[in-house]
C-alpha cells in the first residue's frame, strides 16, 4: 500500500443486504446490483461483476442512503434502488476496456464518464448510485435511465446533467427530492455530501475525505465481501454486528 494512504477498515464496508434486511427499512431500500448482471437494460458494458456479488458501501454513505431511503419512503412511497457503490480497480480497469469504452474514448476524456483505476469515490466505496421507483413498481422519472452516457458530458448536451437546461417540471421535482433527502440526511450525521455534476444518481463523500483511503482490490476484501469473485456467505455474527450498528445509527438520528 502506498504509504500516503491510509487503509480503509472491513468492518466500515457494508453490504447493502443487510440494510435491506433491517425491519426498520422495509420496503424502503432495494439492490439492483447492475454490473453483476449481463441483460439488465441499464447494463451498458456487460456483466463486470461476479453473478452474486455484494454490493457494499462505506458506512458513513450507507447510513445516510438508509436514512434517506426512510424519508423518501414515508412522504413519497417511493423505493430507493442502490445500482452500485464500491466499485473495485477491477471492475474500473475492466470498464474502460470494454468494447462500448473503446468505440467511445470522450467517455475518458474531461469531464469524464468514468474515472481511472484508483480515482473517485467509487473503489473505496464512497460514491453511491441510486435510483427510486414508486409504489406501483414504476420507475420514478429522473430524466433518464442509471447510466445514461450521451456523446458529451456537459451540461447542453448529456440530459443526465444537473444543469441539463431542457429538464421538465416533473423531472426537476423529482431530482430535488432526492437531492434533499441525500443531504437532510447527510446534514444530520454531520457529513458533507457532493454531487458529480453530469450524473444526477451519483452521491459521494467529498474527495478531501476519500483521497485519504488507499483505492480497494478485489483481493483487500474480506471472502464475505466479494465482488469480482463469488462471494461466501456472510457469517450471521458479522451480520448482527452491522444490523446493530445500522439500528443504533437510525435511532439516534431518526427520520426527518
Amino acid at each position: 500500500m502506498d504509504d500516503k494512504f491510509k487503509q480503509l477498515p472491513s468492518a466500515d464496508l457494508i453490504p447493502l443486504e443487510i440494510v435491506v434486511g433491517l425491519e426498520c427499512m422495509q420496503g424502503a431500500l432495494e439492490v439492483d446490483n447492475v454490473y453483476a448482471q449481463d441483460e439488465h437494460k441499464e447494463n451498458v458494458f456487460g456483466r463486470i461483476y461476479a453473478k452474486n456479488a455484494r454490493c457494499i458501501g462505506h458506512i458513513d454513505l450507507v447510513t445516510i442512503v438508509a436514512d434517506a431511503a426512510l424519508y423518501l419512503q414515508k412522504n413519497f412511497s417511493w423505493t430507493l434502488i442502490v445500482k452500485d457503490c464500491l466499485r473495485p480497480l477491477e471492475a474500473q480497469q475492466k470498464m474502460i476496456e470494454t468494447k462500448i469504452v473503446q468505440q467511445n474514448p470522450q467517455w475518458l476524456e474531461e469531464p469524464r464518464f468514468l474515472s481511472s483505476p484508483g480515482m473517485g469515490g467509487h473503489p473505496r466505496g464512497m460514491a453511491i448510485d441510486i435510483s427510486a421507483k414508486d409504489k406501483a413498481e414504476k420507475d420514478i422519472d429522473f430524466g433518464t435511465s442509471f447510466d445514461h452516457f450521451s456523446d458529451s458530458a456537459e451540461a447542453q448536451h448529456n440530459p443526465a446533467h444537473r444543469q441539463y437546461p431542457q429538464l421538465t417540471p416533473t423531472v426537476k421535482r423529482n431530482r430535488e427530492r432526492l437531492d434533499k433527502a441525500m443531504l437532510e440526511a447527510a446534514r444530520k450525521r454531520g457529513k458533507e455530501l457532493v454531487f458529480l455534476s453530469t450524473e444526477w444518481w451519483d452521491y459521494r463523500l467529498p474527495a478531501e475525505i476519500s483521497n485519504q483511503y488507499a483505492p480497494i482490490s478485489d483481493n483487500d476484501l474480506k471472502s464475505w465481501q466479494k465482488i469480482m469473485t463469488e462471494p461466501e456467505p456472510i457469517p450471521q455474527n458479522v451480520t448482527k454486528e452491522i444490523a446493530s450498528r445500522l439500528t443504533d445509527d437510525l435511532n439516534k438520528f431518526g427520520n426527518f
